[in-house]
Parts: structure tokens; C-alpha cells; sequence
């Protein structure tokens, strides 16, 4: 049960490293994802962080709720397969465009503010 664990932490790290962009260990790929994870599913998958060591111990494996520790690595697993990279993608440029066109349009109706004020219009 430990190695099935130990499997699904290797998966979660492929899939930080393909959705997220976030690559290394699990620790660090989950603290390069933080800011585009929930709550919930970092804190899970800290659980699993720390659990690493112990479940490489073969004592210590015994004292952890491997039930837990594997609803937690699939939670984390299922949100992570959700994140769809390419409207991630689509997102950010149409956010740089809805930017730039704000921007355009509020020099604009400066422009317009200026030119009748001096009386240009």
C-alpha cells in the first residue's frame, strides 16, 4: 500500500511539472504552484510531503493512515488533471489584450478630455 502512495506522489510531481509548471520534488513543485492551487488541495498535498519520509521507513509506515494519505494523493491528483494549460494559456492573452485596450481607450478619451478643453472641438 506504501509503494502505491509512493507511486502516486511520483504522478502528482509529472503532473505539477505538465500542468502547473512547477518541477522538482514535491515540496518544492508545490510551493512553486501555491499561488495557482485552492487552499485545500496545497494543504493535502503538504500532508503527503510530509508524509515521504515516513512511509520510506518500514516501522514508521505503520503508524500512518495510509486510507487518508491515499483520498488526499487522489484529491490532489483529480484537481491537478482538471487544469486545462492551453485555456490557462488563452486566458493570460486575452487578459494582456483587455489590457492593452483599456489602456488605448482611456488615452483616448484624455485625448478627447484635453482637445475640448483647450477648445480644439
Amino acid at each position: 500500500m506504501a509503494q502505491d502512495i509512493l507511486a502516486d506522489i511520483d504522478e502528482l510531481q509529472e503532473l505539477l511539472k505538465t500542468n502547473a509548471g512547477a518541477s522538482g520534488d514535491l515540496a518544492t513543485a508545490l510551493g512553486k504552484a501555491r499561488r495557482q492551487l485552492p487552499r485545500r488541495i496545497y494543504k493535502q498535498g503538504m500532508r503527503l510531503v510530509q508524509a515521504v519520509p515516513l512511509l520510506e521507513h518500514p516501522k514508521l509506515r505503520l503508524t500512518l493512515d495510509e486510507k487518508s494519505l491515499k483520498g488526499a494523493a487522489r484529491e490532489v491528483k483529480t484537481h491537478l488533471a482538471a487544469i486545462d494549460v492551453a485555456d490557462r494559456r488563452w486566458g493570460r492573452v486575452l487578459e494582456v489584450l483587455a489590457s492593452m485596450a483599456f489602456s488605448l481607450l482611456a488615452v483616448f478619451a484624455l485625448l478627447i478630455a484635453v482637445l475640448r478643453w483647450r477648445g480644439f472641438l
